[in-house]
């Protein structure tokens, strides 16, 4: 099984791809787990014709993946740019082919409430992508507390548990809607 992650920050010490770094070291057995760079994708725009390398390397990625991870940090109370245009570029693949009825798990780092609002925001833009996302367990981290190291390691017993679950979680959610 593949599981693809996109981080939808794209700062060098990001705890958003702390939490997926540890996601993917500790997938559960089985999983195939990459971590997709969105770091050369230039904002959507209808008037580029021929999509960039880097658009078409995601959208092959994500085409390949059974299952997307997204980390998803909050900016002024909604997703962040980069993860957004990096799904607007990938929707516009001719009947949404690279990401109609895949399934998603939702993990975030940010402020006092761990990017819930953003993350509940990405669960709509989920639902015009024909996307599936997880319901349980959700992934919440407080970015500014002990739970990152000076790196942005995760180092949270607590969080560190609740992502393996969730790991777990994805990998049968994406077996039931494979059946």
């Amino acid at each position: 099984m593949k599981f693809l992650a996109i981080c939808g920050s794209l700062r060098k010490k990001s705890t958003n791809m702390g939490l997926l770094r540890y996601a993917q070291t500790h997938a559960p057995e089985g999983v195939e787990f990459t971590i997709a760079d969105i770091s050369n994708i230039p904002f959507y725009n209808a008037d580029i014709t021929e999509k960039p390398a880097a658009v078409l390397a995601l959208i092959e990625q994500i085409a390949a993946a059974d299952a997307l991870v997204f980390g998803c940090p909050e900016y002024n109370y909604s997703v962040a740019p980069a993860l957004k245009n990096a799904l607007d570029w990938a929707s516009r693949e001719l009947g949404n082919a690279a990401l109609k009825g895949k399934p998603a798990a939702i993990m975030g780092a940010g402020g006092g409430m761990g990017t819930s609002r953003a993350q509940y925001h990405l669960r709509q833009i989920c639902v015009y992508l024909d996307l599936h996302p997880l319901n349980q367990p959700e992934v919440f981290a407080n970015a500014f507390s002990a739970s990152f190291d000076a790196d942005s390691n995760l180092i949270d017993n607590k969080i560190q548990e609740n992502i393996v679950s969730q790991l777990v979680a994805l990998a049968n959610w994406t077996k039931q809607l494979q059946k």
